[in-house]
This record gives C-alpha cells, structure tokens and sequence, in this order.
C-alpha cells in the first residue's frame, strides 16, 4: 500500500486540497491482487487504490468513456504477418497505465482508507486518472497516442488500436491492448530505441520476446507461431472447482429442452457473471477454431467454383 501511495504521489496523480463547498468527495478502496507468471508462479503482489465508480456522475465527474481495444482478428493478423516477415515480436507492459491520463474534469476524491492529512476537512483533487474512474480507459489510450504520434507513428484507418512507424527502409508495427503492448518490426536496434523512449516516457515492463498475451500462450520456433490457450482454460475449470472432474465428448445432452428456473436466485451473481464473460472471451479467441473456420471457407468457394 506504501509503495502505491509512493507512486501515484510521484506521479503527481492529486493534489491535497480544501474539500470545495459544493462538491462532494468519491469514496475509494483498496484492492489486493496476487499477479501470476505464464508458469503458474507467484510474480508479484499487488495492493491497487480504486476509486469508487458507482459514486461518479455522468455529465458531471465524466463524459465520453469509451476507449479502443485491438480486435482479436487485428491480433492474428498481426502476428501473421511478424512471422511470414521473421520478425521478432516483442512485449510490453506499461506499469500503473491508467495513472498517465490527464482529467479534463474535476474530479475529488476522500483520503485513501489507511491514511489521513493534518486537516480531517481536506481532500485530493485528482489531476490524472486512477483505477476505477470511468474515464480513465479512454484518458490513457488518448495520452499514449499523442506520445506514439509525436515519436512519428501513425494510425491506422482499418483500427485505431494498430500503429505504423515507417522511415526509409525502417518499419514498426504496435498492437495496443489497455495496457499491454506488442511491437514488431525489422530493425531491432530502431526497436530497442523505441522502447527506452516509451519507458522514459511512462516507465515500461519490458517482457522480452511475446510468450503470454490476453490469455494465449505464445511459443516460437524456426517453423511458426504456436498458439495455445491450455493455461487459460484451467484457470476457469480451477475457479469453478472443477479442475478433478472427468472430461465429457459432449457436455449436455442433444436436443435438450431446458425447463424454467425453480431455485433461489443467487445470493451472489459476480462469480457466474464472471465465468460467463471468460467463457465468451474464451470462445471468441479460439485461434485454431478460427483458423478452421476460415479454410473451410475458402475451400467451400473453390468447391462452389468447381460445381
């Protein structure tokens, strides 16, 4: 908790003012997470302040929230074309990200739980984004665009979230994800500059060459890409206590007619909510599934043709 005060006062994320008379102060929390390494060991843990959205009022505390995220067809094509090309495929990670947005609006905010000011009627008038702001998705995306756009990249028409960088015979690409980054291109050493300037800039995690990213396991060799979602899919079955159960050819019996709920509803609906979202994610991004789809495609058109 220390050390996230620490960070976000060095970024100069609020400032301890005077509550105003007619504002009204958002609450905020605490919440501790522990991070995992694409193994399944313990990386780090993590104690992250967040700010109350459910308090925030629209028009007033925000306006425009949404922000661009790379599609997981860009992502595939992206990859695609580093490995046709024999470009390396690098990872980024941008520590604290959505702490880097500047507000536009005023926004205040009550004193972390766990610390106080000599003056009980003060509070932080926050200057950039912090987690749990509705805004701070789109405050973060739009300040890494004006950096990417100042180094000399441009964006792209097709997504907005893919960023070209071309000089002479030197090209970059860069996928944006929230937070996390991938960038390819044909000059390390113009790459390797790129990313000192990006940390200069927000302070980077440089992951090396990309091995996990959005829940999909990366493995290289001289043959290909290797894509794979194993860990993913565990992680799921573990949540929902079902990491020992013998696997079934067919889940649910065919031509099942499903009857009307007569339980109780859940006393807590946030963990099914949650497993129906990963499930979704997870079927969205079945890589190979895709990949079969898309021949059966092509070979339907050429059979058509044929016929």
């Amino acid at each position: 908790m220390l050390k996230e005060i620490e960070a976000l006062e060095e970024n100069n994320t609020w400032s301890v003012k005077l509550s105003p008379p007619r504002k009204t102060p958002i609450n905020c929390k605490w919440v501790f997470k522990v991070q995992y390494k694409s193994d399944g060991s313990i990386e780090r843990y993590k104690a992250r302040l967040v700010i109350r959205r459910d308090e925030q009022i629209g028009g007033f505390d925000y306006s425009e929230t949404f922000a661009l995220v790379a599609k997981m067809t860009r992502v595939r094509t992206f990859l695609a074309v580093a490995v046709t090309k024999g470009w390396d495929l690098h990872q980024m990670d941008v520590n604290n990200a959505f702490l880097h947005g500047d507000l536009d609006k005023e926004v205040y905010m009550t004193m972390p739980p766990g610390f106080r000011a000599s003056n009980p009627n003060k509070v932080c008038r926050l200057r950039k984004s912090l987690y749990g702001l509705k805004q701070a998705p789109r405050q973060w995306f739009a300040k890494l665009s004006s950096t990417l756009l100042d180094y000399g990249f441009t964006h792209s028409y097709a997504d907005y979230s893919l960023f070209t960088y071309k000089r002479r015979e030197k090209f970059m690409a860069l996928l944006v994800y929230v937070d996390d980054i991938v960038l390819t291109g044909n000059d390390s050493e113009l790459c390797a500059s790129f990313k000192a300037y990006l940390d200069k800039c927000f302070r980077i995690k440089d992951s090396g060459h990309l091995k996990y990213f959005l829940g999909i396991e990366v493995a290289r060799n001289p043959q290909g890409l290797f894509l794979c979602q194993r860990k993913y899919a565990l992680e799921i079955i573990d949540e929902c206590g079902l990491l020992g159960s013998k696997p079934a050819d067919f889940p649910i019996e065919m031509n099942h007619k499903l009857d009307l709920a007569s339980g109780k509803p859940l006393s807590d609906p946030t963990q099914y909510r949650r497993l129906i979202g990963r499930l979704i994610y997870l079927t969205i991004t079945r890589l190979e599934l895709s990949y079969v789809v898309h021949i059966l495609a092509q070979l339907c058109k050429i059979l058509k043709r044929i016929i």
